[in-house]
């Protein structure tokens, strides 16, 4: 007998997060051994009338592939996925692989012909620009491993976290989604950390599950050439397959000049990867309020309570900056007091302090007023 949580998960993808209308193609894409959650999926899509597409996808031949990738083969496997999702009109995509360092002995010339030939013009300009997506992972032991918790205890946390009530986080996003827009300048102090940069214009997102699960963010993106000062991140990040750690950045004039981690070749080759790399393409601050603390999983560990994440790379086009690359990097910061405190100012005001918003207009957006 299927779990009910799974069902009503799937219920809110294709019905919230999706939207599937009558007609329309949606692809579910699943990387990874689960099963169920794909065919409850296949299920709501074709009981709103729409088009289920199914492919699955295994790290361990992913890895192989890559490994003995070259120019010609990359370009024709990107021709055809790039075809088919064209073709698309709803993209769900699940990742509940085994071993989140599956790739990490792919050459690094391998894994960048990938990001810039395949993954770049599939994901970042057709999935995102002109499909309605949703992205999520899967509980299994290895995330229950990486989270410090027995697989018993991280599905039930990671139910409580994917089936929040959504639409009441996203009515209590507007005040911060209205502050942002009207912001010019942003300052973030912390530990190893003080920032200065302009997000006027720009404009901003609220992020409440039609396009991550889970979720609990708004993003807006500095003007390219305003970020100035240094950020040290608090949280681990897997990137193509490696661990990085103790991240650290020094901007001027929006660039990144210098990049320090726990291996500053690998870091400083790939924020080289292109010139738009150097540059920041996010801004945004995360508050779900069952995510505390991180487990190497970006889109668990950028909506930590009380976090902020500050990207380099490709810029959204609803939040644009202009910035260009083949990298989208989703950087963590944590402020809360066990992580070391922290302030961000908007025009010289304090909207949060130690991870809690502390103008009354923002303080919905704590975790005792979400959960």
């Amino acid at each position: 007998m299927r779990d009910p949580r799974i069902q009503q998960l799937a219920a809110n993808l294709a019905g919230y997060s999706v939207d599937v209308q009558p007609g329309e193609h949606v692809l579910i894409e699943m990387i990874g051994p689960e099963r169920e959650l794909l065919k409850a999926l296949v299920e709501e899509v074709a009981k709103r009338g729409g088009y289920p597409h199914v492919e699955i996808e295994d790290r361990t031949v992913t890895r192989e592939l890559l490994r003995h990738a070259e120019p010609e083969m990359v370009e024709t496997w990107a021709a055809y996925e790039l075809d088919r999702m064209k073709r698309m009109q709803g993209y769900i995509g699940i990742r509940s692989g085994e071993n989140v360092n599956e790739l990490s002995d792919v050459p690094k010339d391998k894994m960048a012909l990938y990001d810039s030939v395949h993954r770049h013009p599939i994901h970042l300009e057709q999935r995102v620009k002109h499909t309605k997506w949703v992205v999520l992972r899967y509980p299994n032991a290895s995330m229950a491993q990486l989270s410090g918790r027995s697989t018993e205890a991280f599905e039930d946390f990671y139910f409580d976290v994917c089936n929040l009530d959504y639409a009441k986080m996203d009515k209590a996003m507007d005040p911060l989604h209205a502050l942002m827009k009207r912001t010019d300048k942003v300052r973030i102090v912390g530990p190893g950390t003080d920032l200065s940069f302009s997000i006027k214009g720009i404009g901003a997102k609220k992020c409440s599950g039609a396009r991550n699960i889970p979720d609990g963010e708004v993003y807006s993106c500095p003007i390219r050439d305003s970020v100035n000062g240094t950020i040290a991140y608090n949280t681990p990040s897997v990137y193509n397959g490696f661990a990085y750690e103790n991240i650290t950045f020094s901007f001027e004039n929006g660039k990144i000049v210098k990049a320090s981690a726990n291996d500053g070749e690998r870091i400083n080759a790939l924020l080289d990867t292109d010139e738009g790399a150097r540059y920041i393409g996010e801004f945004s601050l995360g508050f779900n309020p069952y995510i505390l603390h991180p487990m190497k999983d970006t889109l668990f560990d950028e909506k930590i309570a009380g976090s902020l994440h500050f990207t380099p790379g490709q810029a959204y086009e609803d939040c644009d900056n202009g910035n260009r690359s083949a990298i989208h990097w989703d950087l963590v910061l944590i402020q809360r007091p066990e992580y070391g405190g922290g302030e961000i100012y908007f025009d010289d005001v304090l909207i949060r302090k130690d991870g809690l918003f502390v103008l009354p207009e923002l303080q919905g957006l704590n975790p005792d007023n979400l959960k």
